[in-house]
This record gives structure tokens, sequence and C-alpha cells, in this order.
């Protein structure tokens, strides 16, 4: 049995995060940045670009990625990963949405490789 167990905190709502924006969840000693896109999909990042921690949450959203406003690195939403030829990650975690009501689970991450 490869069963997954998964520890769901509600984090609020859709509504509560504008679209193309983020909100801040301050957890475990870091800060996890929620994001959601113009078509209201929505990913938690650790707010800390992988460059020179720049925070994440203050950037641009856009196609699926995050520009950090420090250095102007693209950040995969999904993953967490720099996008182009820039090269490092930041912690991706799961998310999913109920009835609009944000979830997400700390316990498991997109670890950085």
């Amino acid at each position: 049995m490869n069963a997954e167990i998964r520890n769901w905190i509600q984090i609020g709502s859709l509504e509560d995060i504008p679209r193309q924006g983020a909100r801040c969840v301050k957890t475990r000693g870091m800060t996890v940045a929620v994001f959601r896109t113009a078509t209201d999909d929505v990913f938690a990042l650790e707010d800390k670009c992988p460059h020179k921690k720049g925070p994440l949450s203050q950037g641009i959203v856009h196609d699926g990625c995050v520009t950090c406003p420090l250095h102007n690195w693209v950040i995969s939403l999904e993953t967490g990963a720099a996008q182009g030829a820039d090269d490092g990650r930041t912690l991706a975690f799961p998310v999913r949405l109920e009835d609009s009501r944000i979830y997400i689970d700390l316990s498991h991450s997109h670890e950085a490789v």
C-alpha cells in the first residue's frame, strides 16, 4: 500500500489574495508566499528567491511564474525552480482549493536539488 498522508491546513480563501498577487503565511520559522494567478490557480512557495533571498511575495506574477523584485529572477510557481539560464530552487508546497478555501500542506515540499 502506497498511501500518501497529507497534513492540510486551511489558510484562508481565494478572495483573500488579489489576482496575480500574493499573501504570506508565517509558520515553522519560515514565511510561505501563497500566489493567485489571473486564472485563479493557487501556488505556495517559500518566500525566498534562491538567488539573494528576495521576497517573492512582492514580485510580479505572470505566466505561471513570479519575477523576484530584487534581481528579476523568474521562478516557476509550480516547482519553485529558477527559469532560463538562472540556476536554483526555492521550496514549493502542495496547495488545494475546496469551495474557494485554500489548503496547504507544509509537511511536503519539493526540496531544493
